[in-house]
């Protein structure tokens, strides 16, 4: 199986004037594609840090980071940029969509950046809009959806570049729990087609959807355990006990 993910003695502290705060402290983590982890625990543990060093929004301090066989330790912004838009699909809670452009043109603007020809990015933005039952809201703006709606176009956004990983930073954070269960079901349903999706999340009964679950404390990797794999049964079971 291939590995998308590789850290290793992972580091990142913040500081603040004379005070040092150690966000990470030597993490070891190995994602396969195909997986669906989801990262837990207490608020100022280290998961936001994480994710953004997954998605090369930040750089760690020490430690080594490859991203599908690419050394990403030391990139500057630019080259950081590019393979983050050619590998890595990023969802956010507040939904990060530019309300002065439709929901085609959200989703499109990965493959615009790319420089994508028109006629392919009208392929891949229509394919994902038929996928996620968002067609008969291509041209709407962003305030014109439900919370639930916006996070899907979100999610087509990250998407539509054909990422190696999806990470996903408290997808149902601001939703309510049957939008938030709608969400968690197209996660599972588009890992079960193949995507390789890491979640940052505070709600354990989501979290038990995902295949494995570490957890941090401290800036540390506690513990590490799989979850069920979710079928339709343990999915609509954990959908059940979420309700």
């Amino acid at each position: 199986m291939k590995t998308i993910v590789s850290l290793q003695n992972v580091c990142k502290a913040f500081n603040k004037g004379q005070l040092q705060t150690q966000a990470l402290n030597n993490i070891n983590l190995t994602i396969e594609q195909g997986e669906f982890v989801a990262i837990v625990g207490p608020s100022g543990c280290g998961k936001s840090t994480l994710l953004s060093i997954l998605g090369l929004l930040e750089q760690a301090d020490s430690g080594q980071y490859h991203l599908s066989e690419h050394d990403v330790s030391t990139l500057n912004i630019d080259q950081s940029a590019k393979i983050r838009n050619r590998h890595i699909g990023f969802v956010f809670q507040s939904f990060n969509l530019i309300d002065s452009l439709t929901v085609f043109e959200n989703i499109a603007l990965p493959l615009e950046h790319r420089g994508s020809k028109k006629a392919e990015i009208e392929q891949a933005v229509n394919a994902l809009l038929t996928k996620l039952n968002l067609l008969p809201r291509a041209a709407y703006y962003p305030n014109q959806l439900s919370g639930g709606q916006q996070q899907r176009v979100a999610i087509a956004r990250a998407l539509v570049g054909q990422p190696d990983l999806l990470l996903v930073d408290e997808p149902t954070g601001n939703l309510d729990s049957q939008n938030g269960d709608s969400v968690m079901q197209l996660l599972c349903d588009l890992n079960r087609a193949g995507t390789t999706i890491v979640m940052v999340t505070h709600d354990n009964r989501y979290s038990q959807m995902a295949s494995r679950q570490i957890r941090l404390l401290d800036g540390q990797v506690i513990t590490q355990h799989s979850g069920t794999t979710h079928s339709a049964n343990n999915t609509n079971q954990a959908m059940a006990e979420a309700v």
